[in-house]
């Protein structure tokens, strides 16, 4: 045990959150395939509860067999906890579990902790988490009341408060799970004006971020003494919300609130009132660039994130100009920012194309936007899907099982995973290269 634990200590933080995510979701599909967690005359094999148990904890949604008809309210137990770990993240899981017995919380955690959160520095770095675990638990609370009032005239008492505590740990976390039986999701609720505001609020809360979310509080919603990060997410936030809504509502045949719901679920929720299968081409084209931006940093939502995106754009822009000083909001942005952002969307864009074009070799009769959507939506773990995953081979459910968990960690961080050395301080003379 000592040397386990003398080994564990050695590791990068990157590594020991991979192993962590990698542990909790292999512990998740052994426990989803007891017989206590599905119905009877419904098993599930391993592929299917592994893919189910990783799209839980990475918060995707994706699912190869109907949840609410497969499950126990055993198993939908056991997804919500998977659901909950995934969106808090393993390193904040521990962090919680640390302070209810009265630990202190030492550095290799805090390590953890940083990496998991994209924090830039360990400053208040315990109040904040702790600030974030009660919002979590606070807004997830409110949540299911609503959630259980909009059920309640469709189901018992018992299973209206089940179904609305699961939908709102689901959609706060940005996962897109429901067990309302089938893969109709909330078709159902597609009219329903409460449900429709009460899952868009949680989805945003969950996808804002929680360091924005500190900083607008602790600053009372006051503009000026925002930090740059929370005038970033608050300005992408709210153009990709309406400038979504809009396009979608122009490209296909949606009402305003369907449109409004599906711009909000493309950034990463996954759940469903218009059949993403019925969309136009170009209605496709704006939800997989939604899916790819995803949520922002610190948050349960995935995807490249609104500021990785944002600082692309903005250095594109401001590279362009005569001046090209990269100032924004009164402040200048550092170059290892920009560096990083074109890093994130590379690596991104990477692993989108590599997973669609496996996809496409594995699925022969599955279409090119098919695969894409499919490997967009697991990568910016989303959960959307335009009906093929039940109908998937299983070299194609682990390429979207590795897709999934790659974009929960982030693609930077399984990179980071093969460093093996540190870096050679000597280096080469510099010599340009001639680009466009």
């Amino acid at each position: 045990m000592k040397k386990i634990l003398f080994w564990l200590n050695r590791q990068s933080p990157a590594r020991l959150l991979s192993m962590g995510f990698a542990a909790v979701i292999l512990i998740g599909a052994l426990v989803l395939m007891l017989p206590f967690s599905h119905k009877a005359g419904t098993p599930v094999r391993f592929i299917d509860a592994l893919f189910v148990s990783t799209s839980a904890v990475c918060v995707t949604g994706l699912t190869t067999v109907p949840v609410g008809d497969t499950f126990t309210p055993i198993g939908y137990t056991v997804i919500a906890i998977l659901i909950q770990i995934g969106g808090l993240g393993v390193a904040t899981v521990g962090v919680l579990f640390t302070l209810l017995i009265g630990r202190k919380i030492g550095l290799k955690t805090r390590q953890l902790v940083v990496e998991a959160m994209n924090f830039s520095g360990y400053g208040g770095l315990i109040q904040t988490v702790k600030f974030f675990l009660k919002l979590t638990f606070i807004v997830e609370a409110v949540g299911a009341v609503l959630s259980t009032l909009v059920f309640l005239p469709d189901y018992n008492v018992p299973t209206a408060i089940g179904y609305g505590m699961f939908h709102s740990v689901s959609a706060f976390n940005n996962a897109g799970f429901d067990i309302l039986g089938g893969f109709d999701s909330l078709l159902n609720y597609a009219d329903n004006v409460p449900m429709n505001l009460i899952t868009t609020a949680l989805v945003i809360i969950g996808g804002f971020g929680f360091l924005a979310i500190f900083d607008l509080i602790q600053n009372r919603f006051v503009w000026k003494p925002l930090r740059l990060n929370t005038k970033v997410v608050t300005v992408m936030t709210v153009t990709l919300l309406v400038g979504g809504t809009i396009l979608l509502k122009l490209t296909s045949g949606q009402t305003w609130l369907e449109a409004w719901f599906q711009s909000v679920i493309a950034r990463t929720a996954g759940f469903n009132t218009y059949p993403l299968a019925n969309f136009s081409q170009a209605a496709i084209l704006i939800f997989c660039i939604l899916m790819f931006i995803g949520a922002s940093p610190g948050s349960t939502g995935g995807g490249i994130k609104t500021t990785t995106f944002f600082m692309v754009a903005f250095k594109a822009i401001s590279s362009t100009v005569q001046n090209n000083r990269d100032e924004i909001f009164h402040r200048k942005i550092p170059r290892l920012i920009f560096q990083k952002a074109l890093t994130v969307m590379f690596f991104g864009l990477a692993v989108v194309f590599v997973g669609t074009f496996l996809l496409l070799v594995f699925e022969p009769d599955v279409r090119l936007y098919e695969a894409l959507v499919e490997v967009t939506s697991a990568f910016a773990t989303v959960g959307s899907t335009v009906g093929i995953t039940p109908h998937l081979c299983t070299a194609s459910k682990i390429t979207l099982i590795l897709c999934m968990f790659i974009g929960r960690l982030g693609p930077v961080t399984i990179a980071t995973l093969w460093v093996l050395k540190g870096f050679n301080e000597a280096s080469y003379t510099e010599e340009g290269v001639m680009i466009g």
